[in-house]
């Protein structure tokens, strides 16, 4: 039965294991707009290009390789954190067959089941007084209404959210940047280029990204320095919307 090689930058399916895998033994590396690999050289600027660069150590398939969270280059713990810089010598179990990675850990000891947690429950919903006084003109502050108190002893409809909103398909976003510009990564996939749409204002950003599923990316980004919008431009690739603002005094 093929298995699945769980290597970074290998991820190739094998049947068998003593077949060359070409791999990257170190975490990933992301700083100050900088991706790499801890375990090799090359430095790139966007996640397209992170993607492609080539394995630098070769080795054997594993389907038990440790996943490695990103290294901290910078911030508090930066200087205590240790990735594996390259893969360990594999062993020998007792059947005399070489094991790698995870394999050489003992089996794990069965833990007690979690307690559930408690019932969570509802809220009720705040309301105001119903002999409270409300100035005319005053908005309605629940999400969603916003609707003025038009005043007298009218009874309108809420209709709110009574919700948190969520924010799910876009990841984050990155930015670096050189003498003359600014350049910003919102990372998400998949994203409708037709209908797409990025303005650029002297003190503003404003985003309107639709996605599968009816779902949509809509922000305003206020920008802490004038750019030139005349100047400013977008691409939208697979994985990403890059965006590359002009800054207004050079």
């Amino acid at each position: 039965m093929a298995l699945k090689c769980t290597q970074k930058g290998c991820e190739k399916f094998f049947t068998d294991p003593e077949e060359d895998c070409n791999y990257h033994p170190g975490a990933p590396i992301f700083h100050e707009g900088q991706k790499g690999w801890q375990c090799c050289k090359p430095r790139v600027l966007t996640f397209d290009e992170f993607l492609t660069i080539p394995p630098c150590t070769t080795g054997k398939h594993s389907a038990n390789a440790p996943t490695l969270a990103p290294a901290q280059t910078s911030g508090p713990g930066s200087q205590k954190q240790k990735h594996l810089e390259v893969a360990p010598p594999p062993e020998t179990n007792q059947d005399g067959i070489e094991v790698y990675g995870q394999q050489r850990r003992s089996t794990p000891q069965p833990v007690a089941p979690a307690a559930s947690p408690p019932p969570k429950k509802e809220q009720p919903l705040e309301q105001d007084d119903p002999n409270a006084l409300v100035p005319e003109g005053t908005k309605c502050k629940r999400l969603g209404c916003d609707v003025s108190y038009g005043g007298g002893s009218e009874k309108g409809v809420c209709v709110f959210h009574p919700g948190v909103p969520i924010f799910h398909e876009v990841r984050s976003n990155d930015f670096y940047q050189t003498y003359t510009h600014v350049i910003v990564s919102i990372f998400g996939k998949k994203v409708d280029k037709s209908h797409a749409k990025v303005e650029f204002s002297e003190r503003q950003l404003d985003v309107d990204l639709p996605m599968p599923d009816n779902k949509r990316y809509k922000i305003s980004f206020p920008l802490y320095a004038a750019i030139d919008p005349a100047g400013c431009e977008y691409q939208i690739l697979g994985t990403k919307v890059e965006l590359k603002l002009k800054k207004g005094n050079v």
